[in-house]
């Protein structure tokens, strides 16, 4: 039986920078990704996951959890107030970056607890779930892998500005995963306009759908002006971006035809249903990067954004540490959410 969260007293904040087990250059070390606890008077721990490291940890335990303990939050309104509270705490030397990514650590962490005091999934919290299970897109660079898991969604990581290694690339994941599926590049920023502007047209007839991070974040400008000479090819990008304020900056320029906030590190859930909100209302698709985890699995369920979600999977040999327990993984090219209250995970003690 649902009870309501009964006015749930944050007892407790702690913030955890776990000891992953992969190789130091591996993108879970890169990203810097942090687990955050948040407990309750109901006996009930929220579990969070944010990026900054070991700063954002700092900005955690040092200031937000003096902010929070205390307080009391019984449902997604309370959630929102705590987060204006902790953007307002913070803007000294937040607005972007740690600082948000470090509250989308404790965001997240609220809404699990929030689900569990209520017995609730997160996506129920949301309005309930409209979408069964979640077409995939596999990130990584073993298409064949990728073909053999049943995904018909894939990209690549072509961070350089080899053309012919891009187009070998094209050529040989069009021919393995067929004509229908769809075909995405990241640049992460490596990119000129003009080596765009040529890969668009060199790679026409592979119907690439979108080309994402091409430039710097911040050549917004430069962005709005090479949009609609790559097109059809999307331009996509919005990982390094933080909360609604800067995707208005990015709308009202017309720098991107689709958004892809990071749900870890843009403010949380919170902040991503704004930016949903925005890109309903200025018409543009939103993609949350890797949207395939248990965040943006339920954000997506529950009817926002596209029906696409990222799930990164590099090599079929790669370690892979095993934070959260309960993930799902990708069948036939689809994800489909677990039964559990909250987000529906639990956090690898090991790991912490």
């Amino acid at each position: 039986e649902n009870r309501k969260g009964g006015n749930v007293k944050i007892t407790e904040i702690k913030a955890v920078y776990p000891k992953y087990r992969v190789a130091p250059g591996a993108w879970r070390r890169h990203f810097w990704q942090i687990a955050v606890c948040v407990e309750t008077d109901a006996g009930i721990c929220g579990w969070g996951y944010g990026g900054g490291g070991v700063a954002a940890v700092d900005v955690v335990n040092r200031h937000l959890r003096e902010l929070l303990v205390g307080r009391k939050f019984d449902d997604s309104a309370d959630i929102a107030r705590l987060w204006d509270d902790q953007y307002r705490a913070s803007l000294p030397y937040g607005r972007s970056g740690i600082a948000v990514m470090a509250i989308s650590g404790i965001d997240l962490a609220l809404w699990d607890a929030l689900g569990k005091a209520e017995r609730r999934r997160v996506c129920d919290l949301l309005g309930g779930q409209r979408r069964d299970d979640l077409r995939a897109y596999a990130t990584g660079p073993d298409y064949a892998w990728y073909r053999d898991l049943g995904f018909d969604a894939h990209k690549s990581s072509q961070a350089h500005t080899d053309a012919a290694r891009i187009a070998e690339w094209a050529t040989a994941a069009r021919g393995a995963l067929g004509g229908d599926a769809l075909l995405m590049i990241d640049a992460y920023m490596a990119w000129t306009p003009d080596f765009a502007i040529a890969m668009a047209g060199e790679l026409a007839p592979f119907n690439i759908n979108w080309f994402e991070d091409v430039l710097l974040p911040d050549d917004l400008d430069e962005l709005a002006a090479l949009r609609p000479q790559i097109q059809p090819v999307l331009l996509a990008g919005g990982e390094h971006e933080f909360t609604a304020r800067d995707f208005a900056h990015i709308a009202r320029l017309g720098a991107l035809d689709l958004w892809q906030p990071d749900i870890t590190w843009c403010g949380g859930l919170t902040a991503a249903l704004r930016i949903a909100e925005l890109s309903r209302a200025h018409a543009v698709p939103l993609v949350p990067h890797r949207g395939g985890e248990i965040w943006g699995l339920h954000f997506l369920a529950a009817g926002y954004g596209e029906d696409l979600a990222e799930k990164v999977m590099g090599k079929r040999e790669a370690p892979r540490d095993e934070l959260w327990l309960g993930e799902p993984e990708p069948r036939e090219g689809r994800l489909a959410l677990p039964d559990g209250p909250g987000f529906g995970v639990e956090v690898n003690e090991e790991l912490l």
